[in-house]
């Protein structure tokens, strides 16, 4: 009884180790990555540090959850499974996830201490939020689990079941590599932006007026 209350990972036919669904992870990243910006654009436009205070609470208890509980009762990442319960799992190792979680846990600890408890705001608390920005979107928008990779740096034990496959070696399929063209085609495009923006910043930089009073604005000029 108890091992189903305490414990990391599940037990899954086909596979040899603990697993866990990336694809309610990366929908739990997107939850949280969203509620995070949030709460910065909120401090950045309006000076409001309450939401942010609500959020760093919310991740430290929800990771305290996932490592030292269990993440099926994670109530984050049970939102995530509402999210995607119509799509196939994507088993991926439980065991590089906890190292990524333990991350997170000190993360969001280190701004709980500072902001909520203490009530302060620093570059460090702002390094702290950026960090974790990063780790999230890299999550969700590209499914790459950056403390999963320093798992592999700091481990002798080889991860398994890494999302997307990448912990196995092979060969990159046609239709996965970049050509030399394609590489053109990036940089020409960055070269228009960086154009666009130094010839057109003044105009672009106006103020936009409302549609329906448009006429009104055009006969006041």
């Amino acid at each position: 009884m108890m091992r189903k209350i305490i414990g990391f990972g599940e037990e899954v036919e086909g596979y040899k180790i603990l697993v866990l669904n990336e694809r309610e992870i990366r929908a739990a990243a997107g939850i949280m990555f969203l509620a995070t910006f949030i709460s910065l654009m909120l401090i950045i436009f309006k000076g409001n540090f309450v939401p942010i205070k609500y959020v760093i609470s919310i991740f430290l208890f929800d990771f305290s959850i996932r490592v030292f509980v269990n993440p099926k009762f994670s109530s984050v990442l049970i939102l995530g499974r509402f999210f995607v319960s119509n799509q196939n799992p994507e088993y991926v190792g439980a065991i590089q996830k906890k190292y990524a979680w333990y991350i997170g846990l000190i993360l969001s600890a280190t701004m709980f201490v500072l902001m909520v408890l203490m009530n302060t705001y620093s570059i460090i608390t702002g390094i702290v939020c950026l960090i974790c920005l990063i780790l999230m979107f890299f999550e969700t928008a590209f499914g790459i689990c950056l403390g999963c990779k320093l798992y592999k740096i700091f481990n002798k034990e080889e991860a398994q079941y890494c999302p997307g496959e990448i912990c196995d070696i092979k060969a990159k399929q046609n239709i996965q590599k970049i050509s030399k063209n394609q590489f053109l085609v990036v940089i020409v495009f960055t070269v228009l932006v960086l154009l666009v923006s130094f010839f057109f910043t003044e105009k672009l930089s106006k103020k936009p007026v409302d549609l329906f009073k448009l006429d009104s604005v055009e006969k006041a000029k």
